[in-house]
């Protein structure tokens, strides 16, 4: 990352006055991963998952820089989230609903234009219905589910869905879909059966183009892409494989504002339950949020955040509202009211809080609050 994208670095008049944290997001960034992996799906094509209000970060900015990049298939989790970025998209643009439809909500998707991925035979039924009752054919994704058991039309259920298929021509199926549950991790063997399996189901049913990479599907070669991949989290510069250096551009970056500081003697209890107690004379700042901000509170005793590439550790509890840090190691006065902290940034990766989490990139990025003040770039 580059060191004019670290917010600390920025003027104070480019910043929101009072603000106590900047989450700044990286458009340029978000548009370049997505050209990097379009080529790598090409001939294929390129999605976007934008579900979650595009891992947090907001799906009608999202959406529309992608659009601009040559996107046109776009991913949610739940109507909800289609019905409002629908209107948002160019008029050749594509949405589909990963979950596919609660009971009640068919013709209302269909009339919106968008585009269920169905996943049971429920779902299809009651999408076929749907198309008689409008005297149209109506356009789905049908979901396999192929050793994940989540999401998608079990292995029972295929013999009925075929039968199905040919004796109603009211529901038009745009391409057969699966998802990968352990894409990240190269070398696990589930990649390989998951793909065997996605291949017996294509010969189940004949004459449909095949989605089936996510973002560590991307990694994992051609046999993985089909015609249409749908990277996520390696658009928004996370890493889409674990045990290598990430190829995407970070996307992301989180500066909070210091509220307080103080120096204490040996012996002070820091935070709720007094779960750390200072050794000796310790300089602390508290900083402006906590795991309401989306900096889990696992992260006690644990984590950092970081001053010009110095780590500071966090000491006690983190609060819903602020987390207090160690500070020792910076010269007496450099933290004040206003000084800005690196959460996420050039010295700590979303993967990197993460890991001191316990958790993975998706849970932090999808989980940070809407207090901070953010800036598009």
């Amino acid at each position: 990352m580059s060191s004019t994208f670290s917010l600390h670095r920025v003027s104070a008049s480019a910043a929101v006055a009072g603000a106590t944290g900047y989450l700044a997001i990286d458009l340029a960034a978000l548009g370049r991963n997505y050209q990097k992996l379009a080529a790598m799906l090409a001939p294929g094509r390129a999605a976007a998952v934008v579900k979650a209000d595009a891992y947090g970060l907001g799906a009608e900015r999202v959406a529309k820089t992608l659009s601009e990049r040559g996107c046109r298939h776009f991913f949610v989790a739940q109507f909800v989230e289609a019905q409002k970025l629908r209107p948002t998209l160019r008029s050749d643009a594509q949405v589909f609903v990963l979950n596919g439809l609660q009971p009640g909500t068919e013709i209302e998707c269909a009339e919106a234009g968008i585009i269920p991925i169905l996943n049971s035979l429920e779902q299809y039924q009651r999408w076929s219905e749907a198309a008689g009752e409008l005297r149209r054919t109506l356009p789905a994704v049908l979901q396999f589910d192929t050793g994940m058991s989540r999401l998608g039309f079990p292995p029972q259920e295929r013999a009925e869905l075929a039968q199905a298929l040919g004796e109603n021509s009211n529901v038009e199926v745009l391409f057969i879909m699966s998802h990968l549950a352990s894409a990240d991790e190269v070398d696990d063997v589930q990649n390989a059966e998951q793909l065997a399996e996605m291949r017996r189901i294509a010969d189940e049913f004949t004459g449909f183009d095949i989605s089936f990479a996510n973002s560590g599907g991307v990694f994992l070669g051609d046999a993985y892409h089909g015609v249409l991949a749908r990277p996520g989290i390696a658009l928004y510069g996370g890493a889409p494989t674990s045990g290598v250096p990430n190829p995407m551009e970070p996307v992301v970056s989180l500066d909070v504002a210091v509220v307080q500081t103080r120096t204490v003697p040996a012996g002070a209890k820091v935070g709720y339950g007094a779960a750390h107690v200072t050794t000796g004379e310790t300089r602390l700042a508290t900083i402006a949020a906590g795991y309401a901000d989306g900096l889990p509170r696992v992260l006690s005793g644990r984590g950092a955040v970081y001053y010009k590439g110095t780590r500071l550790p966090i000491v006690g509890r983190v609060s819903m509202d602020s987390i207090t840090v160690d500070a020792s190691a910076l010269p007496d006065g450099t933290l004040t009211l206003g000084s800005l902290v690196e959460v996420i940034g050039p010295h700590q990766t979303l993967e990197d809080i993460a890991r001191d989490a316990g958790t993975i990139s998706y849970e932090i990025l999808t989980s940070l609050g809407h207090r901070y003040v953010r800036q598009y770039r």
